[in-house]
Order: C-alpha cells, then sequence, then structure tokens
C-alpha cells in the first residue's frame, strides 16, 4: 500500500448508513472504499474530485477593539520600564531577535533624525508674515511626508548593504539545498479562485504541477483548485479545463500530483474563507499548504525547498517568497516588472534585513504550517458598520500577525527563485486592485493596538495604511503649499538667486530620498554581474530612464486615484470585491476618458481656482497638471501589446526571466497560447 495515501483516513459514511438503510449503497462504498487503498500507480492519478473530509476546527476569536489593546499595551510597557522580567526574556531570546532589535533600532534612529532635520529645515524656510495656521498645518504635513519617505529609503538602504555583505541571520535556500525532503512530510497547493480567466490560470497551474513532478517528489504533494466562482459559463469552462488538466496529467511518464477541484456553495469571506474551508475540510491531512493566487505559477524546486525550509525551522508559521512580476507583454506592465526586478529587489532585502523572523505575508506563493494557521488564524469580523467594517479584507498581513503572535516565525527569503506572478496589464486594471487594497489595509489599522500582537506587526499594519493615506496628503501639501505662497504675495517660482539656502537643501535631499534607490538597484545589478540578462550596461539605463519617466507620468494619477479610494473606504460606500483581468486586452480610448477625465476634471478645476488667486501660481503646479491632461493617452499607449513587444524586441525594459526563460514559465506560456487558439478556433 503507497504509504502517502494510507495516512489519509476512510471517507465519511453516507447519512443512509447512519439510519440503517446503508445494506444497498455497501457494495458501491467498498468498491469506492477499495479503490481509494489502491497504490496511486494502479489507478487514475486523479481519480477523486475531492478527498475523503477529515473535519477539523478553525475557531475564530472577537477582537479586543482599540479601547482594550491600548490599555494591555500600557501595561506591557510599564512592565518593560520596571524591567520586569528582562533578562529572562533577552536570555530566551534566538540571535536573529537580538540582531532585528539592533537594526530596528539603527532604522528608527536614521529615519527619526533625517526627518526632524528635514522638518525644521523646511519650517524655517517657509514665510513668516502671513496665514500661521496655514504655515502650521503645511510643516506638519511635510514632517509625516518626509518620515514616510524616509522609511522607504532606509528599507532600500539597507537592502543595498544585504547586497555587498549579505545577511548571517537570514533564512535561505542555500541551507537545505543538499537537504532530502522527507518521505512523510505531506503539503497541499491551494489555488483559490473567482471569475478568472480560466484558460490561463490552468495554463500556469499545469506547468506548476510539472514541473513538481519533475522533482520526484510529488506523491507528497497534492493540489486542490478551489472555486468560488458563480457565473455558469465559467463554472463549466472551470470543469473542463480541470478535466482536461488530470487527463494529460495522467498520461505524463512517472508519479504526478493530484489535482482536486472544488467549488464553495455558500461562498462566505472571500479569499480567507475560502482558505478556511479548505482547512476544516482537509487541513488535518497536511503538514503544510502552499497558498497560490490565480496568475502564480512557481518551479517544483521552489516548492519542495519551501518545505524543507519548513521541515528545518519547527518554528517557522509562514515562509514567504520574493515573488517575480512576469506575464504580460503590455508596456505598463513590463515597466513595472522592471522596476521590481531592479528597485523593488532592494526593498525587498531590506524588508527582510530589518524584520527577519517576523515578517509579512502576502497572501500567496507562501508555504504555512497547517495545524498553527488553523488553531490561531481564524479571523473574526471587525464589528460596527461602514467600510471598515465586517470580514476582513487584506487578511495577508492580518494572519501573519496573528501566526507570530502565537509564538511562531514568519520569514522571507529573498534568495529563492522560481515564484512568479502577473501585474496588471494596464494603469486601469492596477487602480482596480488598489481600490480593494486599499480598503484592507484601512481596515487593517484597526488592529494596531489588539493584545499580544509585535510591534513589527503593527508597524506594518501602520505602513499598509499609509501607502494609501500618504495620497491625500501629499495633495494636501500641494494644495496648502500653493496658498502659503498666494497668501505671501510670492511665487512658488520666484527669484532663484533668492531662494532660502535651507530650501535649496530640502531639494537635494528630497531628490536623493526618491531616486537614490533607484541607482542603488541599478548599481546593485552590476555588482551582481547580471547586466547582460538586462540587455547590457546601455539598455538597462535606458530602461531605468524610460521607466522612470512613465513612473513620473503616473503618479499624479495614483495619487488622485488613491486619495478618492481613501475617501470611499472612510464613508462607507459599498466596495465590489472583484480581481484585475489576467488577460491584455488593451484599452479603449473611451473607457480611459471615461476613467480617468473626470481625475482630471478635478485638478483642472482646482488649478484653474490657483490661477485666478495667484496666475504665477500655477507654473509650480505644472508637474502635476501635464501628466494629468496626458493620463488618457498615457493608459491607452501602455495599455497595448505591440508597444511592449517592440521595445523588448529593441532590449528595452529586458529583464533576465525574458532573456532566458525559466523551463515552467516557458511550460506556462506554451499551455496558454494552446488554450488561445482552441479558444478562437471555437
Amino acid at each position: 500500500m503507497d504509504q502517502h495515501r494510507a495516512t489519509r483516513p476512510r471517507p465519511l459514511r453516507h447519512a443512509t448508513e447512519a439510519d440503517g438503510g446503508g445494506a444497498a449503497h455497501a457494495p458501491a462504498i467498498a468498491r469506492a472504499d477499495a479503490r481509494r487503498r489502491m497504490p496511486r500507480e494502479a489507478r487514475h492519478p486523479n481519480a477523486l474530485t475531492a478527498p475523503p473530509i477529515n473535519r477539523g476546527s478553525m475557531p475564530t476569536h472577537p477582537w479586543q477593539g482599540f479601547r482594550a489593546g491600548t490599555a494591555a499595551g500600557l501595561l506591557q510597557a510599564a512592565s518593560r520600564l520596571l524591567g520586569a522580567g528582562a533578562p529572562a526574556a533577552r536570555a530566551a531570546q534566538e540571535p536573529w531577535e537580538r540582531a532585528a532589535a539592533r537594526r530596528r533600532a539603527a532604522f528608527l534612529c536614521i529615519a527619526i533624525l533625517s526627518s526632524v532635520v528635514a522638518t525644521v529645515l523646511f519650517a524655517n524656510a517657509r514665510p513668516d508674515d502671513t496665514a500661521p495656521a496655514l504655515k502650521v498645518a503645511q510643516v506638519a504635513l511635510f514632517g509625516a511626508l518626509s518620515a514616510w519617505v524616509v522609511t522607504g529609503f532606509v528599507t532600500a538602504l539597507m537592502g543595498f548593504w544585504v547586497t555587498l555583505r549579505g545577511d548571517r541571520h537570514g533564512l535561505s535556500a542555500r541551507e537545505v539545498q543538499d537537504v532530502p525532503l522527507a518521505a512523510d512530510v505531506r503539503t497541499a497547493l491551494i489555488m483559490p479562485i473567482c471569475e478568472e480567466h480560466v484558460p490561463t490560470v490552468f495554463a500556469g497551474l499545469r506547468a506548476t504541477c510539472e514541473s513538481l513532478a519533475g522533482t520526484g517528489q510529488a506523491p507528497q504533494f497534492d493540489v486542490f483548485v478551489l472555486s468560488d466562482s458563480s457565473d455558469p459559463a465559467t463554472l463549466a469552462a472551470e470543469r473542463a479545463a480541470w478535466e482536461e488538466l488530470r487527463a494529460a496529467l495522467a498520461v505524463q511518464p512517472g508519479t504526478q500530483v493530484e489535482v482536486y477541484y472544488r467549488r464553495r456553495a455558500r461562498r462566505t469571506h472571500r479569499k480567507a474563507g475560502n482558505v478556511a474551508d479548505f482547512c476544516r475540510r482537509w487541513g488535518r491531512d497536511y503538514r503544510y499548504m502552499v497558498v497560490l493566487d490565480a496568475d502564480s505559477v512557481m518551479s517544483g524546486d521552489c516548492v519542495v525547498t519551501l518545505a524543507k525550509l519548513m521541515e528545518a525551522h519547527p518554528r517557522a508559521g509562514i515562509i514567504q517568497t520574493a515573488t517575480q512580476p512576469i506575464g504580460h507583454v503590455t508596456l505598463h506592465a513590463r515597466a513595472q516588472q522592471f522596476a521590481a526586478r531592479v528597485t523593488g529587489r532592494l526593498f525587498t532585502l531590506g524588508l527582510q534585513f530589518w524584520q527577519l523572523g517576523e515578517s509579512h505575508y502576502w497572501g500567496h506563493n507562501a508555504i504555512l504550517r497547517v495545524e498553527p494557521f488553523m488553531r490561531h488564524c481564524g479571523l473574526a469580523p471587525l464589528p460596527g458598520k461602514g467600510g471598515l467594517s465586517g470580514g476582513i479584507m487584506s487578511h495577508d498581513f492580518v494572519e501573519a500577525a496573528l501566526m507570530r503572535r502565537a509564538g511562531y516565525h514568519v520569514w522571507l527569503v529573498p534568495d529563492l527563485a522560481g515564484s512568479y506572478e502577473q501585474q496588471p496589464p494596464d494603469l486601469l486594471s492596477e487602480l482596480q486592485r488598489d481600490r480593494r487594497w486599499c480598503q484592507g489595509n484601512l481596515q487593517n489599522a484597526r488592529l494596531i493596538a489588539e493584545p499580544g500582537l509585535h510591534r513589527v506587526h503593527r508597524a506594518m499594519f501602520a505602513i499598509g495604511a499609509m501607502s494609501y493615506l500618504s495620497a491625500p496628503l501629499w495633495l494636501a501639501f500641494l494644495v496648502s503649499g500653493a496658498a502659503l505662497w498666494i497668501s505671501s504675495g510670492g511665487s512658488p517660482l520666484g527669484d532663484v538667486a533668492a531662494t532660502p539656502t535651507e530650501l535649496v537643501a530640502l531639494w537635494l535631499w528630497a531628490l536623493c530620498m526618491l531616486f537614490l534607490p533607484r541607482v542603488l538597484g541599478l548599481v546593485a545589478v552590476v555588482l551582481r554581474r547580471e547586466q547582460a540578462a538586462f540587455g547590457g550596461i546601455p539598455r538597462l539605463l535606458a530602461g531605468a530612464a524610460f521607466e522612470t519617466v512613465l513612473a513620473l507620468l503616473q503618479a499624479p494619477v495614483r495619487m488622485l486615484a488613491h486619495s478618492l479610494f481613501v475617501l470611499v473606504a472612510l464613508t462607507g460606500i459599498k466596495l465590489h470585491w472583484t480581481s484585475p483581468p489576467r488577460e491584455a486586452s488593451g484599452l479603449g480610448w473611451g473607457d480611459a476618458a471615461a476613467r480617468l477625465l473626470p481625475l482630471t476634471a478635478a485638478a483642472a478645476a482646482l488649478a484653474a481656482g490657483i490661477a485666478w488667486a495667484d496666475p504665477h501660481a500655477v507654473a509650480a503646479l505644472l508637474p502635476v497638471a501635464v501628466p494629468l491632461l496626458l493620463s488618457v493617452p498615457v493608459a491607452v499607449l501602455t495599455s497595448h501589446v505591440e508597444v511592449g513587444a517592440a521595445l523588448r524586441a529593441r532590449g528595452l525594459l529586458l529583464i533576465p526571466e525574458e532573456s532566458w526563460s525559466p523551463a515552467v514559465l516557458r511550460r506556462a506560456r506554451l499551455h496558454a497560447g494552446r488554450a488561445a487558439r482552441l479558444l478562437r478556433a471555437a
């Protein structure tokens, strides 16, 4: 008997068995039992729609609320100040925890000192004779925004340090490179989906399954497609794609992974509810689970390495991979994946440097320890009414915080290759995704004071909220600045020679904070000797310049859109949860104009009001006004595959995964292309 399958419990009896009516069904049940006990090699590898249910519990606990959490936090702070249990606590700390404490102290010192100096310089450069209240408001805005910018800069700086020196306290895939995976380790790969583009989803999943089978570890892994779709056509397509996938795997040589499909009848709590439903039904059958998104593609080596890292670190509750965006060929998507590969890598390394075993979880392309996840990570809805109450949307950050509160570690592994996801194909799709992310991150801010959470995860809740709150703060800063100059009778673009020294220093400081991470990202590429995979140094620099210009053109659109999203979230307007498109179809001029022209009109009205008060002040708004006026053509042109493909043919915005595509991505594209041809033929 196959050892892997022998550990699976017998199926639950039918209701008719329990009340004495099971005799008629006994032969069929006996045949099913016998088939389940057969070795994998003797039967169709995906003969069952779903394995026998092995019920488990995943309890939820009510949130304590801000007031109770604040009181508990004050008591903990007082205990630390009095030194109660401090020596014992320090002795119980692991080496990485002591290193993390030192790094976070350095992080805070650099961030606070830089922000305070910059804010003082800014306050001294403001006019003193008029509108004192307006001046105070703008200085306060500058202080908050400078702290936000410095936080990102210091994180990138720490990432560059890791590039130069490495990190002996971090988790690394190299430590389990030659370690075999124990035969009794069972892992489920779960892919929650809801109204997705079915051919793309199953093309990536098939490539992942084939790659996993190629490792020789297939008997230890099962795959579950967990559907929350409701459209009959989508459901039919999902079922047909699943049948085709299991049939295709059945004819492959060697042992293949099991692939199961389940559609929930009661679709509660979105993705988090779908994952919890899986845990309650089958979680007890598995030691670990790898959560995939609908656009995820992972190599078999990556998945197996995650399981081996979990085995090597028994206190690890979640291990997150550093996913690389790849897939779409539109200019927008290629610019985003180029930025993620060059500059984003520094931020990933920097986050891991100061978070270490208290990192965050992105909700996909990560492995979780099932038993503590079921015991500690059940999510109760937030009490109250409005947009920031109800079921938790951005569940991943909360689950990481709860896992750490339970005593387990949460790690990010930046050097583990083979983890991929798609970027939204165009700007409007990105904003559609950001709208729900915004509401979810603002919702999580309500949990900052929850008792027992570690300080790093409280900080991550604040950072997540500030990712979107910074947009209206920037908008308010720009408007208040123009109003301040108008009230003082001056001009923001007055005599350059008369510009205060403090203001010149601040301009240089701001440029350094915003653009030095991009420069350090380019230097890091060269230090790793990867420039050839980016098309060589000239094309690498040209791609970086092109991506920077595009980012500057899109930044004002994001600022206004995110400001609107914050307003929507805070006012409780109902949010429709939809996934961004997985296929690039190109934006139409009418669609782009309908979505973006209202933002442009609002900005134009504001500029007109400022121009009426002082025509000279309009010049200071040109860096924002011009991109907004160009927002529709920029959104349309960057959404088309032809433009992105033309730049790729010239070697611009090239990344290593395009120069030499990994096998799992080549297989995913092969299957997606075949599905697209069949769809067109039909």
